[in-house]
């Protein structure tokens, strides 16, 4: 349950599609925090224009608003919601566990957006990006989790952080990028793990990326 509640709903700006947007909606859903959802058109470019660029000047999803308090990328905001609104659980205060979700954390920027995040990019938005390089980053990236998480439930031991929430969207999401998780049976109990938490949402699936 969160410390506090915000006085307003909280404004999340995100894209369906985007994982990284995924990531803070499934942690306002975890956390049972009123949000509401604006939906912004990349496509269109709406993410370019200037009223979100006075919001964000980098012209990405997701961003917040809660109250005066105007917030832009995934892995902020989480550090922003756990040190706000969450229990101590969700980011720890001692060093080496502070340390430990920030190692995922990096971990969310690099080798799963490198990996599995990319390699969907390429698929669902048909851009030209290295699809190949992409899923050798992620089955790499796979095979070092698959047994980190046979010996504990959660990313970082025995408790769900937002080392997890920062991590799930795109390695659920794999598939859709050409990448199975037939292989990674750890892997696949770490998500259903995710999937059973009480506030747990999907994020939006499509229809291409036949796993192979």
């Amino acid at each position: 349950m969160p410390v506090t509640h915000p006085k307003q709903p909280i404004r999340l700006y995100r894209a369906a599609l985007s994982g990284h947007s995924h990531r803070v909606q499934l942690f306002l859903s975890l956390l049972g925090l009123p949000f509401e959802m604006i939906e912004i058109d990349l496509r269109a470019g709406e993410h370019k224009k200037p009223e979100f660029l006075s919001r964000n000047p980098f012209g990405q999803v997701p961003v917040i608003e809660d109250g005066d308090v105007t917030l832009a990328d995934s892995n902020a905001i989480l550090v922003y919601l756990a040190s706000k609104y969450g229990e101590p659980s969700w980011l720890p205060r001692d060093p080496l566990g502070a340390a430990n979700v920030q190692r995922f954390l990096s971990v969310a920027a690099g080798e799963i957006f490198r990996g599995p995040a990319t390699a969907r990019i390429a698929n669902v938005f048909n851009l030209p990006l290295d699809r190949d390089a992409a899923c050798t980053t992620a089955k790499n990236l796979f095979a070092i989790l698959e047994p980190h998480l046979a010996t504990r439930p959660f990313l970082i031991g025995g408790q769900i952080t937002i080392a997890d929430v920062a991590a799930y969207s795109y390695i659920a999401h794999a598939p859709e990028g050409g990448i199975a998780l037939d292989d990674y049976a750890n892997l696949r109990n770490w998500l259903a793990r995710m999937e059973a938490l009480p506030g747990f949402v999907p994020m939006q699936a499509t229809k291409v990326g036949l796993a192979a």
